[in-house]
């Protein structure tokens, strides 16, 4: 069996910068082995979907803005450097890269977390569209978008990390 340590130093960042989602999961003793991608997430999900309110505003707060300040200074996790270079975020255009800028801003101060959304397959296009389309969403329902992008994130983590069977 996995010991706890291990765990949660492998799964931890799953969820971005938020270890309790992991530490919980194992606590709960709802990881059974053999660890499996989906097995796993189901465990991660369940912790994230109990967490209060306030803690899972702490995990929205952990994801970096898109093609933000921290990509540009590569201070990115290795996970959102290669999630975002994957969708060409690292490649914008400066009238691209301003917008984005322009979006995260007011996304932030509308909603009080970044803008996620799970890149992988999509374009900067795709990317641009949908904050477009859901910076005019209410807080309640972009809490809700944001929250399942953050579980659709980490699943595509674990199955590059783990067997999905």
């Amino acid at each position: 069996m996995i010991s706890r340590d291990d765990f949660v130093s492998r799964f931890g960042g799953v969820f971005e910068h938020s270890p309790f989602v992991a530490e919980r999961a194992f606590d709960a003793g709802a990881i059974a082995e053999p660890l499996t991608s989906s097995g796993v997430h189901a465990a991660l999900v369940q912790v994230f979907r109990a967490a209060s309110e306030a803690a899972r505003l702490g995990v929205l707060r952990a994801h970096p803005d898109l093609a933000g300040r921290l990509a540009i200074a590569g201070k990115l996790t290795e996970d959102s450097r290669k999630e975002q270079a994957g969708a060409g975020l690292d490649r914008l255009s400066p009238e691209e890269h301003a917008r984005f800028t322009e979006l995260n801003a007011a996304y932030v101060t509308k909603f009080g977390f970044p803008f996620i959304i799970a890149v992988k397959g999509l374009g900067k296009d795709d990317i641009l569209a949908a904050f477009e389309t859901r910076i005019n969403n209410g807080r309640d329902a972009e809490f809700a978008t944001a929250a399942a992008q953050v579980e659709k994130i980490a699943l595509l983590r674990l199955q590059s990390m783990l067997p999905q069977a």
